[in-house]
């Protein structure tokens, strides 16, 4: 009897490894994932948001976020039992086309402890309308994904507490507000998946522009070239497919006016980087764009040996005296060891329109800064067209040869919400920060000249030689 038992348990974790193999999430977890997916779900922020082109692998990570978090089996993030999460969609038909699907795709039918069904039969709930699941948890209790859709309204997203929400494309305003108060009590995640196709969205505004200043909110952009599965040719084909109108949107994830974006090529998650220790051969300028009601922009820049430029600090404010600025800038200075003159002052560079006099003052704010202690220099090149197409060449190169330090969170956000406006011009709005990265980039700054590496034992042995061969030939000393 003991080894029938014993037979048995074996063919049953036999039978059960041979299910393993061909379950989705195992193969997601071993092949399928890209690095963008894996660095959303590793991110250990509450509100993570992916903006991705069509066929970029976005759904893909919400849908396997789900399942992981309901399973109780996630990698990267704490587990427990009785999990309760939302998946929304835009409307019913929507949920069992696209997230419904996907989430049957990855939670293997064993799992499922039952399906209740809104429309159809919960035997086949791919082919209806499915209100939740009830899912079994690793812990051996149970977990429910439930699916709402946006089409329902406000009120029925109100009343219970949830430990997580996907929303699948872009919910309604008061949608996404109510959603975040039902993960409250119980400190939950909200994370969205969406292709931009709806302009400037409340979504830009709150979730897209404060990612680098909110700690809790984190979103990343997914293309086409992100995901190594996609087959080459049909990538082809949704070149020719789709108008180059949309292509901001439909395959890079980009938010669009309809007029573009000035430097589509920036990549967040490629330049922009986390602070370092810069060694202070690098560091090269200042460069200040000055303000009264307006901001006061000003950052360092540094330049490797290489000729990668580095921003590496930021003073933004508006509403200050120069003095004020002057006070800012020089603490910023004494933080990092920036190099002074023999007379204690700083040297930057700043807009030529600082050289202009008013009625109301005496003298310019050029000499204002430089009685404070800043030496400005006006000789800037501020030609806007040949500099857009620098900076554009900057973050368009492979690899990149800028990089912005994450703190300096005003210029990010200038440089995603800079947009063509009429006449091949951008539109004059919130551009403090990339008219001063102009003036500095404009000033082709030369890299450092490395330090000499030590000469090698064979270098040393070598001259010696030729200088003993000199001496006792002198003739070979015109060699």
């Amino acid at each position: 009897m003991k080894d029938n038992d014993t037979l048995l348990r074996l063919l049953m974790i036999e039978r059960e490894m041979d299910a393993r193999k061909s379950d989705a999430l195992a193969g997601y977890n071993t092949t399928l994932v890209h690095e963008k997916q894996m660095a959303f779900h590793k991110c250990a922020k509450r509100n993570r948001w992916v903006f991705g082109g069509n066929r970029s692998g976005k759904t893909e990570c919400g849908a396997v976020e789900s399942v992981w978090l309901a399973r109780g089996i996630h990698p990267y993030r704490r587990n427990r039992d009785n999990v309760s999460g939302w998946v929304v969609s835009l409307s019913q038909q929507v949920q069992r086309d696209v997230a419904q699907a996907k989430i049957l795709k990855y939670l293997s039918p064993r799992y499922m402890a039952d399906v209740v069904m809104r429309e159809g039969k919960h035997t086949s709930p791919e082919y209806g309308i499915i209100d939740y699941i009830v899912v079994k948890n690793v812990f051996g209790g149970t977990s429910r994904i439930g699916f709402k859709s946006c089409d329902q309204g406000r009120e029925k997203f109100q009343g219970v507490s949830l430990d997580f929400v996907w929303f699948d494309e872009e919910p309604p305003k008061d949608i996404y507000d109510e959603c975040r108060m039902r993960v409250f009590d119980r400190c939950g995640d909200i994370f969205g998946t969406m292709t931009p196709l709806k302009g400037l969205t409340w979504v830009y505004d709150e979730i897209e522009l404060n990612c680098n200043d909110d700690p809790e909110v984190w979103c990343e952009y997914m293309e086409w070239s992100d995901n190594p599965y996609l087959d080459a040719q049909e990538v082809k084909a949704m070149q020719t497919v789709v108008p180059k109108s949309e292509q901001l949107s439909r395959r890079f994830g980009k938010f669009s006016t309809g007029e573009g974006l000035v430097y589509p090529e920036f990549d967040q998650s490629v330049h922009v980087i986390e602070p370092f220790a810069v060694p202070k051969e690098w560091y090269s300028n200042i460069s200040i764009d000055p303000g009264l009601s307006n901001p006061t922009s000003c950052h360092f820049y540094a330049v490797d040996y290489d000729g990668v430029i580095y921003v590496i600090a930021e003073h933004f404010e508006a509403g200050q005296t120069i003095d004020r600025h002057v006070e800012q800038i020089s603490k910023i200075a004494d933080l990092l060891g920036w190099e002074r003159d023999s007379k204690g002052r700083l040297h930057a560079l700043i807009d030529s329109a600082a050289n202009q006099r008013t009625l109301a003052s005496e003298k310019s704010v050029a000499e204002l800064f430089c009685e404070k202690g800043i030496l400005v220099n006006t000789d800037v090149n501020k030609d806007l067209y040949s500099g857009i197409q620098r900076v554009k060449s900057l973050f368009e190169q492979r690899p990149p040869r800028i990089y912005i330090f994450s703190n300096c969170v005003n210029l990010i956000r200038e440089i995603k919400s800079y947009w063509w406006g009429k006449g091949d011009r951008p539109k004059k709005v919130d551009d403090h920060a990339l008219d001063e990265l102009r003036y500095f980039v404009m000033t082709q700054a030369k890299p450092p000249t490395p330090p000499a590496q030590p000469k090698s034992q064979i270098q040393i042995d070598k001259e010696r030689l030729i200088r003993n061969v000199r001496r006792d030939k002198p003739w070979m000393k015109k060699f």
